[in-house]
């Protein structure tokens, strides 16, 4: 029997030979989800000029110093200012100008006065129903960002946020880590892709599993198929994956007693390490470089392949794009009933539900932890970590692995 190797210890090899993807120029708008690559630095003050915050009035502020509810100040509105539009009149002494939320501050003016604040005095009048100060209201210029600022560093993850700062800067191009092109590969004469059954079939759920777990990591999902039991066939489209996809993912074949015929091709192609990981469900698992390309081969039970996906192709695909935080995050939670269990040298990770209850995590287990129930893994979200021995009792503390959520280190 092989020797059982530590999670860890897998884990740690496998991302220590995955290598980044080169960045490349991107366009803003393909960039969202993508890490930066480059220094972002404002080339222009943000906003470019003061502008109001608020509908109201354009005064100066010491013309309103004893307005208050009972003895509004009357002010003579001298113009109206909607943005979008430079001012073409000055504030004096004595005057105001209607003034719309985002438009420039006009020469002269040092304060707004709220609208709710104010009411209309005839056709070229406002009573000022309370004093204000100067700079009330007032949004200056380069009071978000100066010229010259640094604004993002390498190793950010763009999101909508980041973009919109962008957009405000007129920065149209950037560099970036790509999105990684992950293609997924199903094997086995047993396997259909739909239709009715015919006996000895079964159809496949790993490949459309793992297609939307790649997307789910922000990459490219490409769908290589199901690859029957025909060693030049799996070569060839395994070939084909190398020479187009940044990772390569296939699930089935890798098991003690499992027919050859993915490990023959890939000795073809390259040479894959074949470890027995100390876990379960996923014990199985082949990865390696081939022909500069990582390429993962999981488990086929469904519930092996998502959790092998989880443990090692995830970061091992955040990792090809750049990203710094790469794994799920990890909280205690209190046991909600006993977790059993059998001392076998291996991590068990089981399906569970994580609630937030009373001030604390709650976890539930799903129900039946076999590798081929995937609808208790379907109303999982998180994995319980529970380590080599006889279990956890109600009520003890325990390591969950959050399914849903991004990578938090």
């Amino acid at each position: 029997m092989s020797e059982l190797i530590p999670l860890e210890q897998v884990r740690a090899a496998v991302l220590a030979a995955i290598e980044p993807l080169p960045p490349v120029e991107t366009s803003r708008e393909d960039a969202h989800g993508l890490v930066l690559a480059g220094e972002i630095t404002a080339t222009e003050p943000v906003p470019p000029f003061a502008n109001t915050a608020m509908d109201g009035y354009a005064v100066r502020a010491a013309d309103t110093d004893d307005a208050s509810a009972d003895a509004p100040v009357r002010l003579h509105v001298v113009d109206e200012l909607p943005a979008g539009r430079a001012p073409r009149t000055p504030v004096g002494a004595g005057q105001a100008i209607r003034i719309m939320t985002g438009a420039p501050i006009p020469e002269g003016a040092d304060a707004i006065v709220m609208v709710e604040n104010t009411a209309p005095d005839g056709a070229d009048g406002v009573l000022v129903r309370r004093a204000a100060a100067e700079g009330d209201h007032i949004r200056q210029a380069g009071g978000d960002l100066t010229a010259g600022q640094a604004v993002f560093s390498p190793g950010v993850v763009l999101t909508a946020a980041h973009l919109g700062v962008l957009a405000s800067l007129d920065i149209q191009k950037l560099r970036a880590h790509p999105r990684a092109r992950v293609g997924v590969l199903s094997t086995g004469d047993e396997l259909v892709a739909a239709g009715p059954l015919t006996p000895g079939k079964i159809r496949d759920s790993n490949r459309p599993m793992l297609l939307a777990l790649v997307q789910e990591a922000g990459a490219d999902a490409i769908d290589l198929g199901i690859a029957v039991d025909d060693e030049d066939l799996i070569t060839r489209t395994i070939e084909h994956a190398l020479s187009t996809c940044d990772v390569v993912l296939t699930s089935g074949g890798v098991s003690v007693g499992d027919y050859d015929y993915v490990k023959a091709a890939l000795d073809r192609l390259g040479h894959l390490e074949w470890r027995q990981v100390a876990i379960k469900p996923a014990k199985p698992l082949a990865f390696g470089i081939i022909r500069g390309t990582p390429m993962f081969g999981l488990p086929g039970n469904p519930v092996s392949s998502l959790v092998s996906f989880e443990l090692f192709a995830r970061p091992a695909i955040l990792l090809r794009m750049g990203h710094r935080a790469r794994f799920r995050r990890e909280v205690h939670a209190v046991a909600a009933h006993d977790f059993r269990r059998r001392r076998d040298g291996k991590l068990h990770l089981d399906r569970v539900v994580v609630e937030w209850r009373d001030g604390q995590f709650v976890a539930t287990s799903t129900g039946a932890q076999e590798s081929n129930v995937l609808s208790a893994t379907a109303a999982a979200n998180a994995l319980a970590l529970i380590p080599d021995g006889d279990g956890v009792t109600a009520g003890d503390q325990i390591t969950v692995m959050l399914l849903d959520g991004p990578a938090d280190h």
